[in-house]
């Protein structure tokens, strides 16, 4: 008898690490089953749906780039998050349902949830981009308590990834405001918590680094890049010399994949070996 699976679909997929992941903790966890990278083009999208719905041992699949959105009209339901944020990054079959999930929102929250720790006064958050990923990020911090400073290359993205959320609350702003300095002087931060995030694709290898003058991060600030290659991208580095905690792109890699492999598999992933995992995906 064939062995159940899940597996990662998207065009390209050849550099997908989830195989990786998932294999390291199947085989830790002793679970008998396999996860695959299935290269599905756009046009073969509902192809492929109707022949794993046929597939008994099929438990779902991971979504990347370019399918997120495209996979929404051909499933059966809707997570309430996915469905705020507008794109599915896993697909769960559920009896004879095919459910799609969103598992970067508590992915990425998952390495700030120990920080939240103790009274806080006020959260806020700059994030920067206007993509799938700001999307998830928007609404796990949107729904975490914080107030959201969102930029991105045209103000018009920024505005259209926090409609719906409270204005009261929420401001936009371009790229180019952050690459300036600012002689904006930040009150006392006692009690606040400040997180800046990029989402953009900036500061990976072959890319140049975001631009952003450290005069626009507050004293304290946690700095997250969901960047993970390089894994210490221009921005991190220059946060760890001014002493400021960071969040490295490995963290919510690891976190979303987590929330999948429960999941498909039924089974939470064994966490305890996430620095020998660290090692096999930067080696």
């Amino acid at each position: 008898m064939s062995l159940p699976y899940a597996e990662v679909i998207g065009d390209p997929i050849a550099h997908s690490k989830s195989p990786l992941i998932h294999g390291f903790w199947l085989e830790k966890r002793g679970i008998a089953g396999d996860y695959r990278k299935a290269h599905v083009l756009p046009d073969g999208l509902a192809d492929y749906f109707a022949a794993r719905r046929a597939d008994p041992v099929w438990r779902g699949c991971n979504v990347t780039i370019p399918h997120k959105q495209a996979v929404m009209p051909l499933l059966d339901r809707i997570d309430p998050a996915a469905g705020r944020i507008g794109a599915v990054n896993s697909v769960v079959r559920e009896g004879e349902d095919l459910v799609g999930y969103n598992s970067d929102a508590p992915g990425f929250l998952e390495p700030l949830r120990p920080l939240f720790a103790g009274t806080q006064l006020f959260r806020m958050a700059r994030v920067f981009g206007a993509g799938g990923a700001a999307r998830a990020v928007i609404d796990a911090l949107h729904h975490a308590n914080f107030a959201l400073v969102v930029a991105a290359r045209r103000r018009e993205q920024a505005e259209a990834l926090i409609a719906g959320y409270d204005p009261a609350l929420n401001h936009v702003a371009t790229l180019d405001h952050f690459a300036e300095p600012t002689d904006f002087a930040f009150d006392d931060r006692t009690g606040i918590f400040d997180l800046v995030v990029n989402t953009t694709p900036l500061g990976m290898a072959g890319r140049p680094p975001l631009a952003l003058d450290f005069s626009h991060v507050p004293p304290g600030a946690v700095v997250c890049d969901i960047v993970y290659a390089p894994l210490e991208t221009p921005l991190l580095a220059e946060a760890r010399r001014r002493g400021l905690r960071t969040i490295d792109g490995l963290a919510m890699l690891i976190g979303q994949a987590a929330v999948a492999f429960e999941k498909f598999f039924g089974a939470a992933p064994p966490r305890e070996h996430d620095a020998e995992l660290r090692a096999l995906l930067t080696a």
